[in-house]
């Protein structure tokens, strides 16, 4: 504990110049740990945003994933309604929902337009999708009754002229390729953020999708996790329970997710080399005008026995000490930040492709902070034993005589 006193003693020998380095040592840190954080976010968002959209794990028939199907679900899966009770009494299983992707032509008599068809359980898929769903008017659809029931994108409803409670047509391919239609009532008008989904989007009831289709199977089953952490393990019990099914976990269809987290490493990681590079040659500098403004002091040092080693041992633990306050300084400063922002109530304005922002938010991750911390410190003491080590060994009689 001495030796760390005595070495702050001496950071504060000249307090102007240690305290410019650790300003630069703290803004380092915060920009690290406020991108960082921001990316961490995104991150989280876009895991959740995919999960709620595709389930954490996904079945489907052998070749249910190939997207090359001759007429709609020729690679259906049968006996859907069994998987789906047998998978929903797991432990961790929040719910399990049928799915059936579909598309074909929306009329409303007078003009058409091609959609794309989701076929879902009412009561178990809007409720897992939460805000991901924008309910601009009306609300989710009923089980299917005579007339289904369906919601449909807001730009479907204003080039379709459609309101809630009007009629639209749909018209589709059945499982023997021949054409089927089907009136429906609008039940519903989301908003996905998505300006290309909301021109095509059609929701219904999935039976009313398989009384169109002339089928009783179903596209592919989602499994939602109550644990988003127990993604692997489900996947690998669903494997080897049912090795006749093909599997995919939302990692392996969330492909927006697999691009936006590529490009932010490689931006994120960039910034971290600068500011490792800035910080590094912060504290080089500085810790090597001390140096040099205690030649004759070392060699002091060294002439009434003090070792090339213990010299070098004091300027490191100055370098860990100016590190230590900077890094200390920029984590709080990052915490000020991510605490504005919780109650600042910013968002960012809409990425490419989408219509809708999103909050402008930081998350808090201790070992993003411990990191950079440990980095920091490491940094700065390395950047002393650079600068002093060639001082330590020069020769007694040349360090008194330095001028």
């Amino acid at each position: 504990m001495k030796w760390i006193l005595f070495a702050w003693k001496n950071v504060m020998r000249n307090k102007r110049r240690s305290l410019t380095a650790m300003l630069i040592t703290a803004m380092g840190t915060a920009a690290v740990l406020i991108g960082g954080g921001f990316a961490l976010f995104t991150y989280e968002s876009l895991e959740e945003m995919t999960a709620r959209d595709s389930g954490h794990v996904v079945l489907a028939a052998q070749r249910g994933f190939d997207n090359d199907e001759d007429v709609p679900l020729q690679h259906g899966l049968s006996g859907a309604a069994a998987l789906a009770a047998h998978y929903a009494a797991q432990p961790g299983v929040r719910a399990v929902a049928p799915r059936i992707q579909f598309s074909g032509l929306v009329s409303n008599g007078d003009k058409s337009a091609v959609f794309i068809g989701s076929g879902v359980d009412p009561d178990v898929d809007f409720r897992l999708r939460g805000p991901q769903l924008d309910f601009v008017a009306g609300e989710a659809p009923g089980p299917s009754e005579a007339v289904p029931e369906i919601v449909i994108g807001d730009e479907l409803a204003t080039l379709m002229k459609v309101k809630v409670g009007g009629s639209l047509t749909l018209l589709g391919t059945t499982t023997e390729g021949n054409l089927n239609a089907v009136d429906a009532v609008v039940r519903g008008i989301v908003k996905t953020g998505v300006p290309e989904i909301d021109r095509r989007l059609v929701m219904t009831d999935i039976r009313a999708v398989q009384r169109l289709l002339l089928t009783d199977k179903v596209g592919s089953l989602a499994i939602y996790l109550k644990d988003t952490a127990q993604t692997e393990a489900m996947a690998a019990q669903v494997k080897s329970t049912h090795p006749e099914l093909a599997v995919r976990t939302w990692r392996d269809l969330a492909v927006f997710y697999q691009a936006v987290r590529a490009l932010y490493n490689r931006i994120f990681g960039i910034l971290g080399l600068i500011m490792v590079v800035i910080v590094a040659f912060a504290m080089s500098n500085t810790l090597g005008m001390a140096v040099v403004e205690r030649t004759r002091e070392i060699g002091t040092l060294r002439a009434i026995g003090t070792q090339p080693g213990e010299v070098v041992r004091n300027f490191v633990l100055e370098g860990a000490a100016i590190g230590t306050a900077g890094a200390v300084i920029g984590m709080l400063a990052a915490g000020a930040t991510t605490l504005v922002l919780l109650f600042a109530g910013l968002e960012m304005p809409p990425p490419p492709g989408r219509s809708i922002g999103y909050p402008l938010l930081l998350s808090f991750s201790p070992p993003l902070y411990l990191g950079a911390t440990l980095v920091v410190v490491a940094l700065a003491a390395a950047a002393a034993w650079f600068v002093s080590r060639r001082a330590a060994h020069k020769p007694i009689t040349e360090a008194l005589s330095h001028v």
